[in-house]
């Protein structure tokens, strides 16, 4: 019996063409399952699409897009045993990056057809699925000033730039952080709760590695004094998403959480899997192993 799958696509996600993309998919595809696509558009949300073809019996969902696109998506997938295909489209794609996905369109779904379901964890953020990292601070002022016409053009660079701008003005604010075991009062540029995070993710990596199936938050503050600190304590959180090292510095702290709650003085932006939200507070929990991924077949796979 061959396998239905449900491709939600979305055309306005990356830099890519998406018609040249979807050619590609189909290419890879439509010989070995059956394939039905659907476009993501204005009048219907991604996780309206994702809840129809489950209704509909389909077997997979494949997502094209990018963070916002997989994110919004897994609010019809968290708790369900339906193997998901992640085909990054997007222009930063950090969850798949952080789950070993190749950003090469026909590498992923070679991958996908390929690989083997593992489960991993999400979480919510203020009641919405959160797949990557909710932001406070400094992530959300940069998205803020990257925008959509500048991503496109420059991709990446564009929030390298306004890191760098936003660095230099080191806004700092009190953060009231609150988990299942402690709260902490403290001084800070950026706070950062990471369910996944790729080696880009900057201000998540206070830890040695973001660990996507331990069914734990990884929380990193970021509070240096000047900006001299706050330029090499940058270069540290970059290094420490390359090589897996931890931070060693007195204005970065991280620790890990089941469920993180983050209330700040003056009210900060608050930056959702890479998408601005609004938000008084944010309140954060971890759904261990509750989306079943298709990862590359690798022998001994582990994120650890």
């Amino acid at each position: 019996m061959t396998t239905t799958a449900s491709l939600i696509f979305n055309p306005n996600a990356g830099q890519n063409d998406p018609v040249e993309d979807l050619v590609t998919i189909r290419e890879v595809f439509e010989s070995k399952i059956n394939l039905n696509i659907h476009p993501s558009h204005k009048g219907v949300s991604t996780a309206e699409l994702t809840h129809q073809a489950i209704k509909q019996g389909t077997d997979m969902i494949l997502i094209a897009g990018g963070d916002g696109t997989v994110s919004s998506a897994a609010e019809a997938l968290i708790g369900t045993d339906i193997p998901i295909g992640i085909i990054p489209r997007g222009t930063v794609n950090a969850f798949a990056k952080a789950l070993n996905i190749s950003t090469n369109i026909k590498a992923a779904c070679e991958a996908i057809l390929l690989g083997r379901p593992h489960r991993v964890d999400a979480a919510t953020c203020n009641g919405k699925p959160m797949i990557v990292l909710a932001g406070i601070g400094l992530e959300p002022e940069t998205i803020a000033h990257s925008s959509r016409r500048i991503k496109k053009q420059f991709g990446m660079l564009s929030f390298v730039l306004a890191g760098i701008k936003e660095l230099g003005e080191l806004k700092t604010f009190e953060a009231s952080i609150e988990t299942e075991n402690e709260t902490m009062n403290l001084q800070a540029v950026a706070v950062t709760i990471a369910n996944t995070a790729a080696p880009t993710s900057l201000l998540a990596h206070g830890p040695a590695h973001v660990i996507p199936d331990d069914g734990l938050l990884d929380v990193t503050i970021f509070a240096p004094s000047n900006r001299k600190n706050a330029f090499f304590g940058a270069y540290h959180l970059l290094r420490s998403g390359f090589t897996n090292d931890a931070t060693h510095r007195d204005d970065i702290q991280y620790f890990k959480a089941k469920n993180v709650k983050v209330e700040t003085k003056p009210l900060q932006k608050v930056s959702l899997d890479g998408d601005p939200i609004e938000a008084n507070s944010v309140e954060i929990n971890c759904i261990p192993h509750s989306l079943n991924v298709l990862l590359p077949a690798l022998d001994n796979f582990t994120f650890n």
